[in-house]
């Protein structure tokens, strides 16, 4: 017994270590200067960084719902919600797909959709599940 509850934490341990590491992509990728820095402070777990790239009033959607964007990124930062893998750049650098690891709901594919203003600041972000 006490075998499997050391090999348990240490797999948990493990599991944890490499959603950590794992995130050693490129994201030199992105074209959009905006949203390259946007997507570096998420991958940093960056908050401030983060916020800093949205206007005071951004619109926020997750899979077509309103939400508030504050307390939601508050929660993914928390979490250390990042991209694992980005696997297609559209609109101009603007629209990112790939996969996510999103906390307690696992990971799955994602969209983010940034809307940027003429000062470079976002004024909505779009998020959601993608299709396979």
């Amino acid at each position: 017994m006490i075998s499997l509850n050391v090999y348990g934490q240490k797999q948990k341990h493990n599991q944890i270590q490499n959603i950590n590491t794992v995130n050693k992509m490129d994201i030199s990728i992105i074209p959009n200067h905006h949203v390259k820095t946007a997507i570096e402070a998420l991958q940093a777990n960056d908050k401030q960084a983060w916020f800093a790239c949205f206007a005071e009033n951004v619109i926020f959607t997750d899979d077509g719902r309103t939400m508030n964007f504050k307390t939601f990124f508050d929660n993914a930062f928390d979490k250390k919600e990042k991209f694992l893998e980005i696997d297609s750049i559209q609109n101009e650098g603007k629209d990112i797909y790939g996969k996510f690891y999103a906390g307690q709901w696992g990971t799955f594919r994602v969209y983010f959709k940034f809307h940027p203003s003429t000062n470079g600041k976002f004024t909505r972000l779009d998020i959601g599940q993608a299709p396979k």
